[in-house]
């Protein structure tokens, strides 16, 4: 039923336990795979830039998601791991609408605690336009 699983992740604790449950769900499929999904916003990139100053910003973002990747691997599902560029919540969205994914797990809340309270969380506004089942862990 859920062989293919979109989990966007911010690699916050709600991702994390996302994460749990997308592997759940992945592992009740005989073939469930997982693509992992971490959307890149252009002012948490110059944040990244500012805040690891004589770091690699791209290598810190891999860190975020290394605990996720360890998760899915341990369970033995087959997984990818994408980048995407955009507004976290519209951006999910059209990547999940375009790739015809048969779930999508994704943590109710992220690491912008001010975008949420302001303008909506990206769980609600994914929950909202996605054309699949989507699943939003507390």
């Amino acid at each position: 039923m859920f062989n293919k699983i979109l989990l966007a992740t911010d690699g916050s604790d709600h991702s994390i336990r996302a994460s749990e449950k997308a592997i759940a769900l992945a592992s009740c499929q005989k073939n469930g795979t997982i693509e992992v999904v971490y959307v890149i916003d252009g002012k948490h990139s110059k944040d990244d830039v500012l805040q690891h100053w004589g770091t690699d910003a791209a290598e810190h973002r891999k860190k975020k998601l290394l605990l996720i990747e360890q998760k899915i691997k341990h369970a033995k599902i087959n997984y990818t791991t994408h980048y995407l560029h955009g507004e976290p919540g519209p951006t999910i969205v059209k990547h999940a609408n375009e790739h015809q994914f048969d779930a999508v797990v994704i943590g109710s809340r992220g690491l912008n605690t001010l975008q949420e309270m302001v303008l909506g969380s990206v769980s609600h506004k994914v929950a909202k336009r996605v054309k699949c089942p989507v699943m939003i862990v507390k």
